[in-house]
């Protein structure tokens, strides 16, 4: 494994390892928060979209997470309005989202990554959301819309993470592990920012029990 070019051993003491890092170290490697992300997207009660559309970001959620204490930070709801597709009844019905407020609160995809890069420092902190579903559908509306993919590599499926650190063969949803937790279901669910409001308490859960007493 490479270490960062300005880690360096204390010269007092070979056997002790006192590690610095250069200031574009820290920038590429941030631990400080981890942004927690989770999507809603244009639906229809059909499998597949009507003839002309496609699945959309309507909703980008954000919950921060500082590493060190556990503790939820913020959360925030970026509104993106579609461009291929419309909100269907179906959709508002799951997720409270009309046409009308999302094109009229919402902001461009373009723009919504923008705000991640500048706002969260997405690029170089390490997100994570609940299932690979978010990362997937990123990545697939970057590619058509040719926008700036707004993360960095390090992406922690807290879907699966769950299911290791728990011990059970398969994953299991977002509500029924916050039960197996005893946590408390906040918000709406299949609201982006409560989504990962709460995706994020199963992950800090996670990173608290998981570290020595």
């Amino acid at each position: 494994m490479r270490l960062p070019k300005s880690l360096k051993t204390s010269s007092a003491n070979t056997q002790e390892f006192s590690p610095t890092f250069s200031e574009d170290d820290l920038k590429q490697n941030r631990l400080d928060q981890i942004i927690v992300i989770d999507l809603e997207a244009t639906c229809w009660e059909t499998p597949k979209p009507p003839p002309g559309q496609e699945r959309e970001i309507i909703e980008i959620g954000i919950c921060t997470l500082d590493v060190v204490s556990g503790e939820r930070l913020a959360k925030r709801s970026i509104l993106v309005k579609p461009e291929r597709s419309t909100i269907s009844a179906f959709c508002t019905q799951l997720t409270t989202l009309t046409q009308e407020q999302v094109m009229r609160e919402g902001v461009s995809f373009k723009k919504a990554c923008s705000i991640l890069k500048k706002e969260y420092l997405s690029e170089e902190r390490m997100w994570a959301s609940y299932g690979d579903y978010d990362r997937a559908k990123f990545e697939k509306q970057c590619r058509l819309y040719k926008v700036s993919y707004p993360f960095g590599p390090r992406h922690l499926n807290i879907k699966s993470l769950f299911g290791l650190m728990n011990g059970i063969p398969r994953e299991i949803g977002l509500e029924k592990a916050m039960g197996v937790l005893n946590l408390p279901m906040e918000g709406t669910h299949h609201r982006g920012d409560d989504d990962a409001w709460n995706a994020a308490a199963i992950l800090s859960t996670l990173m608290l029990r998981g570290r020595p007493s």
